[in-house]
């Protein structure tokens, strides 16, 4: 099975367990019942920011609908996995891969994003904080009314309530590891 296929089934089994249609969840989580739907049916990939938004109106840590199983501590993510997960793309055009996976007790949820060439960029925000590191390649952030780019070995850590997007920019894919901490 899929992984897109497995976080649907997650977030439709939280659905019906706390008794919510799909207009419940899209009124508690901003999220539109047609993508909420497309998430459950395991037809899309949802961006971090979507996921983020349903995992809190849920009442669930983000890593919930992500983790396939239990792994006792270090977690290690090899490079080879990263390598391999390039082709999983969110509708948004990028890919994601979590590098906390089977680590149950977390209280970030880190990750390696891969952007396209000159990708798009949508606005979210939600509870917490976010720490940004690129390691390659150009990073446009938009936070509130500014931008800044990011170039290989900067940073940026802000207030996830602030509307916020990443995109690569300068004509090239950009990678960066991005770390997420929602308080519960």
């Amino acid at each position: 099975m899929a992984n897109e296929e497995k976080v649907g089934m997650r977030i439709k089994a939280f659905r019906d367990k706390l008794n919510m249609t799909l207009s419940d969840l899209s009124l508690k989580s901003g999220v539109s019942v047609d993508v909420i739907a497309a998430v459950e049916d395991g037809e899309v990939v949802p961006a971090l920011g979507v996921l983020t938004k349903l995992s809190r109106a849920l009442g669930q840590r983000l890593g919930t609908f992500m983790d396939d199983q239990f792994k006792p501590d270090p977690i290690v993510t090899r490079a080879a996995d990263l390598a391999a997960d390039k082709g999983k793309v969110n509708a948004l055009g990028y890919s994601s891969h979590s590098l906390a996976l089977g680590k149950p007790d977390r209280h970030m949820d880190p990750f390696r994003i891969e952007f396209p060439a000159d990708g798009t960029s949508a606005l979210s925000s939600h509870e917490g904080e976010e720490l940004i590191i690129c390691i390659a390649g150009e990073v446009e952030l938009t936070y509130g009314g500014e931008t800044t780019v990011l170039k290989a070995g900067d940073t940026a850590y802000y207030n996830s309530v602030v509307k916020h997007g990443l995109k690569a920019v300068g004509g090239q894919p950009a990678s960066i590891y991005g770390i997420v901490f929602m308080p519960f």
